[in-house]
């Protein structure tokens, strides 16, 4: 059952951005699509807020990712990698086909958004 009193409701509603950090894994696990949409935008508060969290939370946030990887949203694409992958040993394991990819072969908004150098990095630092 959906929690919808740890859903933020807009970017600037850090109370339940910050009841759903306190509440942590696995009360969250109904709400990750919800909470993943807020990482549309790093800027955004409750971005920042729910970062750790759901950087914290390792495999089970897999098909999540997976939804943001396969979108045409290269900002939230880039903050996903950056600021929940790798974070997490266990994602960037899970992720590294991905990010692979993206380092040898990003096609060309991938490379305006230096998706394929972020990949290389995360490659890099922890693989």
């Amino acid at each position: 059952m959906k929690n919808i009193e740890l859903i933020p409701r807009d970017k600037l509603d850090l109370e339940r951005a910050e009841a759903a950090v306190a509440a942590g894994y696995p009360a969250v696990a109904p709400i990750l699509p919800e909470l993943m949409e807020w990482m549309q935008d790093m800027n955004w508060p409750v971005a920042r807020a729910l970062q750790a969290l759901l950087a914290g939370i390792g495999s089970p946030l897999e098909p999540h990712i997976r939804r943001v990887l396969e979108s045409d949203d290269l900002i939230w694409k880039y903050g996903v990698l950056r600021w929940i992958v790798a974070e997490s040993p266990e994602l960037i394991a899970i992720f590294t086909p991905d990010l692979q990819r993206l380092s040898m072969q990003a096609n060309v908004a991938e490379q305006a958004e230096e998706l394929d150098v972020l990949a290389h990095e995360i490659l890099q630092k922890f693989c």
